[in-house]
């Protein structure tokens, strides 16, 4: 009986060190499937708490958090026009992905133009584990493989940190994932360290936070239906906005506001332009 509470202890004091942690993961990813030998790469995070868990890119926090604080310091000075010529803005990913415990309900928050979208993905993931075992960063990991989204995917997971996540929507293992990589060698992540939550810190959903627009929910389907229709006319949300009488500003490279109907039709060209040499984004199968 002794050796079983000792035990149970242990396991409760592995599962408590894996929460309240967040865990850093280098993302290398090709969105142009002709450019396959210029990777880029964002450092993202995944912080795990005992309500849930959220995975975002560290260079769009830091850049977005600089962002509202000059906001509400220059609204408090009564400015009439922000400036944020100051902020070096760093991070292409803008999207976050967030697991509800203990069930692992999963929600992508991301946009599409000027349209927020929280995407209730309920797709299972299914896991095949192997007896292949390694170590990468120091950590005992054990093989499996798994197709989602439509990608093959290997996965290398970890015991010593018994919670069922990892980077992106990916989950469902006896361990956190501390490497994965799709079959292409075009998407992969890996476990680069980890540390403690700051002191006080407070599980809160993206959902909860202050919006101009309403947030969109929407199931899987219904985003890839909202996907085509963004690739089609990438505009179209602006374009009814300004219909609307609605005044719109963007950041350009410096950090100046600018109007949204500047130079709207290269605006247009360049974004189709962009999205059409993005024949190779995570979620491959929101292309098909």
């Amino acid at each position: 009986m002794r050796k079983l509470i000792i035990l149970l202890n242990f396991i409760l004091a592995i599962f408590t060190y894996a929460q309240n942690q967040r865990f850093i993961y280098e993302y290398q990813y090709v969105l142009d499937s002709t450019a396959k030998d210029k990777p880029e790469m964002e450092i993202m995070l995944l912080d795990v708490a005992a309500k849930g868990s959220i995975f975002y890119s560290k260079d769009s926090f830091e850049s977005d958090s600089l962002m509202t604080s000059a906001m509400e310091k220059q609204l408090q000075m009564g400015a009439k026009e922000l400036d944020f010529s100051g902020i070096k803005f760093k991070g292409k990913i803008s999207y976050s992905v967030e697991k509800m415990y203990p069930d692992y309900s999963v929600n992508l928050f991301t946009n599409l133009a000027a349209d927020e979208y929280r995407v209730q993905d309920l797709r299972k993931q299914e896991w095949k584990i192997y007896a292949d075992k390694a170590e990468i960063g120091g950590f005992k990991v054990q093989k499996a493989t798994g197709d989602f989204a439509g990608r093959k995917w290997t996965a290398w997971f970890t015991t010593d940190l018994p919670i069922q996540d990892g980077p992106y929507k990916f989950h469902g293992l006896p361990g956190l994932i501390v490497k994965l990589e799709d079959a292409s060698h075009t998407h992969s992540y890996e476990l680069k360290g980890n540390k403690k939550l700051p002191e006080g810190y407070e599980w809160k959903s993206t959902k909860e936070k202050e919006r101009f627009n309403a947030l969109v929910t929407v199931n899987e389907t219904r985003y890839k239906k909202a996907f085509k229709d963004y690739l089609a006319d990438p505009m179209k949300s602006e374009k009814q906005m300004l219909a609307q009488g609605i005044e719109i500003q963007e950041i350009d490279e410096s950090g100046k506001l600018i109007p949204a109907d500047k130079a709207q039709k290269e605006k247009e060209i360049k974004r189709k332009n962009d999205l059409k040499k993005q024949n190779n984004i995570l979620e491959l199968d929101l292309l098909k």
